[in-house]
């Protein structure tokens, strides 16, 4: 069965403040964020080069804590909205 995601939200770019790396976040409540990343974001990424220096490829990365922790910033500083669907 087919599930389809109709939650929209406003998205902004957020840059990871440890490496640089831009993605697309929504946040719909403090718990729940969407990331986008872009194949440039990955291959900037500090965490996810340590994964690949270790033969894991990005899809195998849970994520990046460095990131999260920018999210949350730009989200206390009111450059990110939290926005439920």
């Amino acid at each position: 069965m087919l599930v389809r995601d109709e939650r929209r939200g406003p998205s902004g770019a957020v840059e990871c403040e440890r490496c640089g790396a831009t993605v697309l976040v929504a946040k719909f409540s403090p718990q729940h964020t969407s990331v986008q990343w872009t194949g440039a974001a990955v291959s900037v990424c500090a965490e996810f080069s340590v994964a690949a220096a270790l033969g894991r490829t990005s899809a195998r990365v849970a994520g990046c804590d460095s990131l999260r922790d920018s999210i949350d910033a730009a989200v206390k500083a009111g450059r990110l909205e939290v926005a439920p669907p």
